[in-house]
């Protein structure tokens, strides 16, 4: 009987490791697949850009001089040392130059030992107010127009007037940006390219919020614009992220996460977030202009002010913001 009796206790205590030895190795199994999400963005162990790189702005229907400014200023803010810009003392912080600097972390993640440099500098400017390629743009004209920037060390963007309908504009995307091969002096070589719209007559609570409200969700009033112009502001919040995404990811074998025809990249991977407390529908803590009641995030060259979406860190896997 007492037999018996011990040998049900060492069977329940076997019971009992058995039971704790498979928790534990659900938590490790568990542990390792959900590590590799940890690192949001992976390598493809292709090219960064890299060097001194133009950014040509290619200017495509009516443009006022002064909207031209708010996007060229905004290039040239990219560098706190440009030689057009104030000094980078005398520019306010948060700056759009400490903005930037976020992408650096990604060129020592792809190579510590010896990671490369990127200066962007504010490049052509080339204005098409003819429409010569029509009011409705496929992506095959995209990249056409993009063709007419430099074709070597450039960033060539096109930017489309709010009369102009690029196929996909205001259903899935607000711009987007690719590379196109060409040959330069006898050799195959590639240019980076980005497409942004603006939205203020088609689609402004999609690709333009805050300053407008959104197509759906919470309808909160919308902020007011930092420049004052609804469709410029939302080009800037746009061509940030791409730029962003452009020189992690230039050649569609950088850092993304999902496939390479619709990656999640460096700003894509923080939709909506501008400022620390940022929930859907609510753009984050953002600091305000006590004169004009604009809401902002980053001070500019030439005393601009402007919305830049959040970065994701890599070294901290969290989406990293100015303010």
């Amino acid at each position: 009987m007492a037999s018996h009796y011990y040998f049900v206790i060492i069977v329940q205590i076997l019971a009992f490791i058995s039971l704790f030895s498979v928790c534990f190795a659900s938590r490790k199994l568990n542990a390792l697949v959900e590590e590799p999400q940890t690192q949001l963005l992976r390598y493809h162990n292709g090219a960064l850009l890299n060097g001194k790189i133009a950014v040509n702005l290619i200017w495509y229907g009516k443009f006022k001089p002064s909207q031209r400014a708010i996007v060229a200023d905004f290039i040239t803010s990219l560098s706190a040392a440009s030689p057009t810009a104030k000094p980078a003392a005398s520019i306010s912080q948060p700056s759009v130059a400490t903005w930037w600097k976020a992408t650096e972390k990604y060129y020592h993640l792809a190579n510590s030992k010896n990671p490369s440099s990127l200066s962007l500098h504010l490049g052509r400017q080339i204005i098409d107010d003819t429409y010569s390629l029509g009011k409705s743009l496929s992506e095959k004209k995209i990249v056409q127009l993009a063709s007419n920037g430099d074709h070597k060390n450039a960033i060539n963007v096109v930017l489309t007037a709010s009369d102009v309908a690029v196929d996909g504009f205001c259903f899935n995307r607000c711009g987007t940006h690719g590379s196109k091969s060409t040959p330069v002096k006898g050799k195959n070589d590639k240019f980076a390219y980005i497409w942004v719209g603006n939205s203020e007559t088609q689609c402004p609570g999609y690709c333009a919020w805050p300053f407008h409200q959104p197509i759906y969700g919470p309808q909160s009033p919308p902020l007011i614009a930092p420049n004052n112009d609804v469709g410029l502001d939302g080009m800037v919040m746009s061509l940030s992220g791409l730029l962003a995404g452009t020189v992690t990811n230039p050649f569609g074998n950088g850092f993304y996460q999902g496939t390479s025809e619709a990656p999640l990249e460096a700003a894509s991977a923080c939709p909506g977030v501008y400022a620390k407390g940022a929930y859907p529908g609510y753009a984050g803590d953002l600091l305000v202009d006590p004169t004009t009641g604009a809401s902002y995030n980053a001070h500019g060259a030439n005393g601009r002010k402007y919305l830049l979406p959040a970065i994701y860190d890599p070294s901290t896997s969290k989406c990293s913001t100015l303010v």
